[in-house]
C-alpha cells in the first residue's frame, strides 16, 4: 500500500510522540519510506506546513519538496465530486466553503485518482455541521483511511534504539 500524508500527521508528530529532539528515529524512518515511495503526500499540504512557524519542521520539510505531489488531471474530477458532494451535505455554508479551498479535499481527491491510503488523526464525526473532516470525505469516495500507527504497523516500521 502507498499512504498519503495529512498536514496534520507532520505537526502533531513532531508536537508530540516524535519530537525532533526525542524520537529522530522516527524522522529517519519517515524519510526513508518516503525515499522507497511508500509515503507521499500533496503540494498543498506542503504550502499548508510551509505557513506555519515552527523552524525545525519547515526546515526538515522543505528539504524533501520533491515528495509532495502535484495535482493532475485524474484528481480534479474527483476534486469536483467531493466538492459538489459537500455542498449537498448537512454542513453549514462556512464548513462548505473551508473545506472547497482546504488541502484535506485535495488530498483526499488524490488518494481516490492514485490508489493511495489517506494517513490522518482526524475521526468521523458525521453529526458535526461546522467542519468536514477527512474520514467523511474519504467514505464519500470509498478512500481507505489510517491513522500513524496503524501505517507504521503496515509498513513494518521499527524505531530501535
Amino acid at each position: 500500500m502507498k499512504y498519503l500524508l495529512d498536514t496534520n500527521i507532520f505537526i502533531e508528530s513532531k508536537n508530540r510522540y516524535y519530537g525532533f529532539d526525542i524520537a529522530p528515529g522516527f524522522w529517519e524512518w519517515l524519510n526513508r519510506a518516503m525515499t522507497n515511495g511508500d509515503i507521499n503526500s500533496i503540494k498543498n499540504v506542503y504550502d499548508e506546513l510551509m505557513n506555519g512557524n515552527d523552524k525545525n519542521l519547515l526546515t526538515w520539510i522543505d528539504s524533501r519538496k520533491g515528495f509532495f505531489l502535484d495535482i493532475d488531471e485524474n484528481t480534479l474530477k474527483y476534486v469536483k465530486d467531493l466538492s459538489t458532494w459537500a455542498g449537498d451535505q448537512h454542513y453549514k455554508q462556512h464548513a462548505i466553503n473551508t473545506f472547497r479551498q482546504s488541502a484535506d479535499l485535495f488530498l483526499v481527491a488524490y488518494a481516490k485518482a492514485h490508489g493511495f491510503v489517506v494517513v490522518t488523526l482526524e475521526k468521523p464525526e458525521p453529526n458535526r455541521k461546522r467542519r468536514i473532516k477527512i474520514p467523511e470525505a474519504c467514505q464519500h469516495l470509498k478512500v481507505k483511511y489510517c491513522n500513524t500507527f496503524d501505517m507504521m504497523r503496515s509498513l513494518k516500521a521499527k524505531l530501535i534504539l
